[in-house]
């Protein structure tokens, strides 16, 4: 049974339903511009909005047939709104709502909270087209809206990472939309259906601007650095929900023509095991998980079916752990491994850490088993290897030290040895509410998963990567090249990818 289908309760379609559809899209750009307005309710219209497109993917849920809207004739705009959709939605209004609430309490100017809307709405509109152009518009003012958020701090540092993810968003939506030129010559419509007869060379453009986009493979490499160097808030939108903008097009391609299908797939493995090999040796807590980002999203290519599912659990144990590294007291697990941090703030990463290595009681648990029965059988080596990888690099977390300060040590907090005390918001217990609480409920989601069988199969392999972690890993000095980073060769890997893509299509 699929997940789609466990999901449907048989409810009368809405009727009212594309009217509403139309205001969830329009209503981000509209609110934001009100929010410089009404400089007061800024947080509360984001916050709102939030919520709003956490209540319209639940709709879609219900519904007994996908909503399919045809707004500008063959020319767009086309949407698609399916329970495949509304798992995307779900994580963006989840992950959006939990960044809020961070944040709520912060000195967040108006400009902050306007361009999360925007980018909030802009992933939405991504998530729900169906054609090419309407897709391109949509990455394209998400390209912005994420550029202004990572630029916010207005620091040297922060506006050359933006300026950089800008130039590479750029370059490669270029290609994209070459691509798309080349369908519609050959189709005379923009549909994503128009790539099943277009030329190979469009649908290797267009595949490249979404790979590249979404930070797939050796032409992710622009990912580790840009979610590692952003303010904490910006880095869990970006690898909770920014980077899937790009995923559920790719996912789209794979379910609706044959030829994308295997070259998904492979890029699933190969980005799953790519990410986690660097995610193993890497010795700073954000570069870690942002590798992981690319990493997990491989797991999400690797079976197309169930991608919707998978991509909801990591946006929400992604968006945590992006948060709760936020608030260590050091970014270098050499460094973390030497002071006690505070106990409720280790639970938290824990918590977060077992999910999204497989550990039941946890919608992580659900996601694998579900990911790893739709696998070809040619990719389950590589995938319990990216598994295995997964258990061994989040044992880094897992292991830390961790304590309560004693009373009549409190002066001491902070000194080696002793626990660090941080200073913790009110917001950052309602966003993990937000999104652990969420691990917990989706865990119910795919409830099937549950056999013995099962349930053993994770535990076995966590048990293996935590002593991979003991005992490997220690024995290990691996260098890793970092020079695949740097801005001029990022370009080159465009050019790489772009050969390959033409490679494998034309094959």
């Amino acid at each position: 049974m699929t997940i789609p289908a466990a999901l449907s309760l048989g409810i009368a379609p809405i009727p009212s339903l594309p009217a509403l559809t139309i205001v969830w899209i329009t209503l981000p750009f509209a609110l934001g511009f009100l929010g410089y307005l009404m400089p007061r309710r800024d947080r509360y219209f984001a916050f709102g909005m939030a919520w709003f497109s956490v209540a319209y993917a639940l709709l879609l849920f219900v519904q007994p047939a996908p909503l399919e809207l045809r707004l500008l004739d063959h020319f767009g705009v086309s949407l698609l709104l399916d329970p495949l959709t509304g798992f995307f939605i779900l994580t963006n209004g989840l992950v959006t709502a939990a960044v809020l609430g961070y944040c709520w309490q912060s000195n967040k100017t108006p400009f902050f909270y306007a361009q999360t809307l925007m980018l909030h709405g802009s992933v939405n509109a991504a998530f729900a087209c169906s054609d090419l152009m309407s897709l391109y518009v949509a990455l394209e003012v998400l390209g912005v809206a994420a550029f202004l958020l990572i630029a916010y701090p207005r620091s040297d540092r922060a506006i050359w990472v933006a300026l950089r993810y800008l130039f590479v968003s750029n370059v490669v939506m270029l290609f994209y939309l070459v691509g798309t030129a080349l369908v519609y010559q050959a189709n005379h419509s923009f549909d994503f259906v128009g790539l099943r007869t277009a030329p190979p060379e469009a649908i290797a453009l267009v595949l490249l601007g979404l790979l590249v986009k979404a930070g797939i493979f050796i032409s992710g490499l622009w990912l580790p650095l840009t979610h590692s160097e952003s303010e904490t808030p910006v880095s869990a939108l970006m690898s909770g929900v920014v980077v899937k903008a790009s995923v559920l097009p790719l996912v789209r391609c794979a379910l609706l023509f044959e030829t994308a299908e295997p070259i998904v797939r492979l890029f699933g493995v190969a980005t799953a095991l790519f990410g986690v090999f660097y995610a193993v040796f890497e010795k700073d807590t954000k570069r870690m998980l942002a590798f992981h980002t690319i990493s997990q999203l491989g797991f999400v290519l690797a079976a197309p079916i169930v991608a919707g599912f998978y991509a909801l659990t990591h946006g929400l144990v992604k968006s945590a752990l992006f948060l709760i590294a936020g608030n260590l007291p050091s970014r270098s697990f050499k460094a973390l491994k030497s002071q006690a941090i505070w106990t409720p703030l280790w639970v938290a990463l824990a918590i977060a850490s077992f999910s999204i290595s497989g550990f039941p009681l946890l919608s992580g648990f659900g996601a694998k088993v579900l990911t790893m029965k739709n696998l070809e059988a040619w990719q389950v080596i590589g995938m319990n290897l990216a598994a295995l990888g997964t258990a061994t690099s989040f044992a880094k977390f897992i292991f830390l030290p961790h304590g309560l300060p004693h009373p009549s040590r409190l002066a001491l907090a902070g000194q080696p040895g002793e626990v660090i005390l941080p200073s913790l918001s009110r917001g950052f217990w309602v966003a993990m509410a937000i999104l652990l609480g969420g691990l917990v409920v989706a865990n119910g989601v795919y409830y099937e998963a549950y056999t013995w069988a099962n349930v053993a199969k994770p535990l076995v392999t966590i048990a293996l990567g935590w002593g991979v972690y003991q005992w490997v890993l220690p024995r290990l000095s691996l260098k890793r090249p970092q020079v695949l980073e740097q801005f001029e060769h990022l370009m080159g890997m465009m050019v790489v990818m772009l050969v390959a893509l033409f490679w494998m299509v034309l094959a």
